[in-house]
């Protein structure tokens, strides 16, 4: 089945909120999330899609994957669960480097250690580890950087 990547529009917001609960619950599912359903919708509607470099994975089925740039910044990936391991990932990754070719970083939570395994595949280097006071869910993460 065909996905194409273009930037979210307003309509996107929800269903890229969807996806990224989705996510979410399956892949960390030890992690506390600070903010109900409602509040991850209404962020994605009012701050996200309009004033982030937001891009969808969209198929038939509609949006299935989210990618948040922000500068050299990846601050966020999630594919529906049922749409890994289908080159989406890779796909956005590769975007990702597109738009910012001098380097990327970003952060993801230490107990996700299949995200570890993606991003070293990509080329990223573990560089930082915290105990996880800086973030809002206060979950241990790790910083990773790409350098060209």
């Amino acid at each position: 089945m065909m996905v194409v990547l273009r930037r979210a529009e307003a309509a996107d917001a929800r269903p890229a909120a969807d996806v990224w609960l989705r996510s979410f619950a399956a892949a960390l599912p030890t992690v506390v999330r600070p903010r109900t359903d409602d509040e991850v919708c209404a962020y994605f509607q009012e701050v996200v899609v309009p004033l982030r470099e937001t891009w969808v994975a969209e198929s038939a089925d509609g949006v299935v994957g989210v990618m948040v740039l922000a500068g050299a910044e990846l601050s966020q990936l999630y594919l529906h669960p049922d749409w890994r391991g289908r080159g989406i990932g890779d796909r956005f990754v590769a975007l990702a480097k597109e738009r910012s070719p001098q380097g990327l970083t970003l952060w993801t939570f230490q107990v996700n250690s299949p995200a570890h395994r993606f991003y070293e595949r990509h080329g990223f280097v573990a560089v930082e580890r915290t105990d996880g006071s800086g973030n809002e869910e206060q979950e241990p993460d790790v910083r990773f950087v790409w350098r060209p």
